[in-house]
């Protein structure tokens, strides 16, 4: 038992290993070996019906016709005797005599055609296998060619790194199958060098966003400790900004695993209520409002989506912070939820500095703002809306940002509803405008 498992490996090793062109060249083989077969079949009986009939000469010189079977019956057997026909060297024969010369010829004759019959059917099969060796080779060389593509993706594919993915296959050549295989190749090339650059552009990134509270720590620790009419007010004050800076980190961190999280997807999904969503949101950001002076106006209506409800509550808390944060004094916020053809919608408009259209695919990358310049400050993270689309894409939703010919943005997140979602109305609050702050609170 033991030797037995010992020899099967060693007698794979042995055998050619079975690709692809060899068993395409068995098939090929195989295929002509089955029509050259058939063929030869076909060829056979056509043979044998159409020599039914044949003439033979005597001996004497007299010339037979047989026509009919030449299976040698006996007239008084069960068949039928056979058609026979002499001319010359037979003068003088009795009928008998012409009989039994007749059956002597006619078993001659089926003799001689047997054997021409079966010389017919060696000399076919000769041809039929010399013709299988030689389809066998030329299905070898037809296979080879057929599958070079193949062999050039395989050599490109094994060549090419995460260092070298600028590199495509380029295949050339009739527009087939093999030629949309090396197009999806050199798109999935395309995607993965866009996806590896945006991840060492976010790798270098996010070092650099760590590295500066980290690097503001350190200052002020080391200006306290160097400090040597140091108080403890001065060190309660260098300490306050150390816990500061502590904390910007920790913002960070936290909006980096949510941008991760969202990005790995959802491994479940739960209905919830998108207008419950943001009016808890909503709520939670009326005293940052108050305090910017913005004016915000929120109309809820039921809109039921399945997902992950804290991501849900993640992507509304974004879009209304980046809302509240790159706003001028006075402005407003308008948030609404709806179900439109049976998807839950979410929409945030805000007012604010105006956003060139060719910014917004940027802003939606990490870590990118718009210049100082334009918004007059420079707060947030730069990770904000990157996690909006990272939560959308995860649930499957669509968010399409817009600039506003007045300035800001108009965000919308189109859910997909679940079935048995509510459609009926919760409350549309109303908004009240003075110089001051005011903000149009959302139901309970």
């Amino acid at each position: 038992m033991y030797l037995s498992r010992l020899a099967a490996p060693a007698a794979s090793r042995r055998l050619p290993r079975r690709t692809v062109r060899l068993r395409l060249t068995l098939l090929y083989g195989a295929l002509f070996l089955l029509s050259g077969t058939v063929l030869l079949a076909v060829t056979y009986v056509l043979v044998v019906g159409a020599t039914d009939g044949v003439i033979f000469r005597g001996q004497n010189g007299s010339q037979l016709s047989v026509h009919g079977s030449h299976n040698g019956a006996a007239p008084n057997g069960g068949g039928q005797p056979p058609a026979v026909q002499t001319s010359g060297g037979s003068s003088g024969l009795s009928p008998s005599q012409l009989l039994a010369q007749a059956r002597r010829l006619e078993a001659q004759a089926a003799d001689q055609h047997a054997a021409e019959l079966h010389q017919l059917l060696i000399q076919s099969g000769l041809a039929l296998a010399g013709m299988a060796v030689l389809s066998v080779g030329l299905g070898w060389l037809v296979a080879g060619r057929v599958l070079r593509p193949l062999r050039t993706i395989t050599a490109a594919a094994r060549e090419i790194s995460a260092t070298s993915l600028h590199e495509r296959l380029a295949l050339g050549g009739p527009d087939d199958e093999l030629k949309e295989l090396g197009d999806t190749v050199d798109g999935l090339l395309a995607r993965l060098e866009a996806s590896f650059g945006a991840q060492r552009q976010f790798v270098a990134n996010a070092s650099h966003e760590l590295r500066t509270p980290l690097a503001r720590q350190r200052v002020l620790s080391q200006v306290a400790l160097a400090d040597p009419d140091a108080t403890a007010e001065t060190l309660r004050a260098a300490h306050e900004r150390v816990l500061a800076a502590g904390a910007e980190q920790e913002q960070l961190i936290e909006a980096l695993l949510t941008l991760a999280r969202g990005q790995a997807g959802l491994g479940t999904r739960e209905p919830f209520d998108l207008a419950g969503i943001v009016g808890q949101v909503l709520r939670a950001r009326r005293p940052e409002a108050e305090l910017r002076g913005l004016d915000v106006h929120a109309a809820l209506s039921a809109a039921a989506a399945a997902g992950d409800p804290r991501l849900a509550e993640r992507l509304a808390a974004n879009l209304v912070d980046n809302a509240l944060n790159h706003n001028v004094s006075h402005g407003h916020v308008d948030v609404a939820t709806q179900t439109r053809d049976g998807k839950a919608v979410l929409t945030v408009v805000n007012s604010g500095p105006v956003v060139p259209p060719a910014e917004v695919d940027r802003l939606l990358r990490p870590f990118q703002r718009l210049a100082a310049g334009r918004t007059g400050h420079r707060t947030g993270l730069g990770l904000g809306l990157s996690i909006v689309q990272a939560i959308a894409v995860a649930h499957g939703a669509t968010l399409a940002i817009h600039p506003r010919p007045g300035g800001g943005l108009r965000a919308e997140v189109i859910f997909t509803a679940p079935l048995g979602g509510s459609q009926g109305p919760i409350q549309h609050t109303h908004t009240r405008r003075r110089p001051g702050a005011t903000v149009s609170q959302p139901g309970p």
